[in-house]
């Protein structure tokens, strides 16, 4: 493992950081396919070239690609928890909820994982981790009640959609604390493309066609969407855990979702007033406050 000297340590930021932009801005990019493609085939198609992509730089490492029949359970439940609902679910948000709001609402999954682990593990919430529930469910109030009016059938949809992905992810989360005991590479590859395979398919049988051939702009975006968050990324994100404490590492990531709701303000021109720096105060505070709540035993 290396070390976590001052120049690991610096490197490691810089790959967090690097991660942390590319996740960011696949929220407006999504945002832009989706109005042309269908969500899941889009997110499907992508997510299924990725996992190739990730499963030949796993090789090229000398990391293990086979999985054991007796780990398969446990790899297809974080694929579904992982990265069908978190990253599915998520695009499904996007065609009713601005990128703001959709990238707010998934990124309270580490609130959603202090609320989780009580029932499940007996781990009961510390007044830190309390504190972060109520604020947390404070900015999504906030977040969510500046449009009463606009809270039709199909951004309900959305908001049940993000609030799936986040605690679909957090479940997961609580329930695979074992390492799958397969090399972090290999293990992404296998997720990515056993989460991402199901949304092609629906994709392909259920979802609407296109609404119109893709132009230069559409097809630049799936390529990014392929090469940057959903292989790139993976990998920089790794980098990054291999030379920073979880901690340090979790909570950097909140870059993504303010990244996430600055560039939907900056390329797509959604709004950006004092009700979402509210929610981004209130749901940040929250998120910190679980990071940083103790878990250990």
């Amino acid at each position: 493992m290396a070390g976590r000297g001052a120049g690991s340590r610096q490197l490691g930021l810089l790959y967090l950081v690097a991660t942390a932009i590319g996740w960011g801005l696949a929220w407006p990019a999504i945002k832009v396919l989706v109005a042309t493609w269908p969500p899941l085939l889009a997110r499907g198609l992508v997510g299924v070239i990725a996992s190739l992509l990730l499963a030949t730089a796993a090789a090229a490492m000398g990391e293990r690609l086979g999985v054991a029949m007796r780990t398969m359970p446990r790899l297809l439940l974080a694929s579904f928890t992982n990265v069908f609902a978190w990253m599915g679910f998520s695009t499904l948000s996007l065609t009713t909820l601005s990128t703001g709001e959709g990238a707010l609402l998934v990124y309270t999954m580490p609130i959603w994982t202090t609320l989780f682990a009580w029932p499940l593990l007996g781990t009961k919430p510390t007044p830190r981790g309390i504190a972060a529930l109520v604020l947390g469910f404070a900015g999504i109030v906030v977040l969510l009640g500046g449009q009463p009016v606009a809270m039709d059938g199909g951004r309900w949809a959305g908001v049940a959609f993000a609030l799936g992905s986040a605690s679909g992810f957090a479940l997961g989360t609580v329930l695979n604390r074992t390492p799958l005991g397969l090399p972090p590479v290999a293990a992404t590859a296998w997720q990515v493309g056993l989460g991402c395979l199901p949304m092609l398919l629906i994709g392909v049988v259920f979802e609407p066609p296109l609404r119109a051939w893709p132009g230069a702009t559409e097809w630049a975006l799936l390529v990014y969407m392929t090469l940057i968050p959903m292989a790139a990324c993976f990998l920089t994100w790794f980098a990054a855990l291999r030379r920073l404490a979880p901690g340090t590492a979790a909570t950097g990531m909140l870059l993504a979702p303010l990244i996430g709701v600055t560039s939907g303000a900056m390329l797509l021109g959604e709004p950006f007033g004092p009700r979402e720096m509210g929610a981004i105060a209130l749901t940040f505070a929250g998120i910190v406050l679980a990071l940083r709540s103790p878990r250990r035993g």
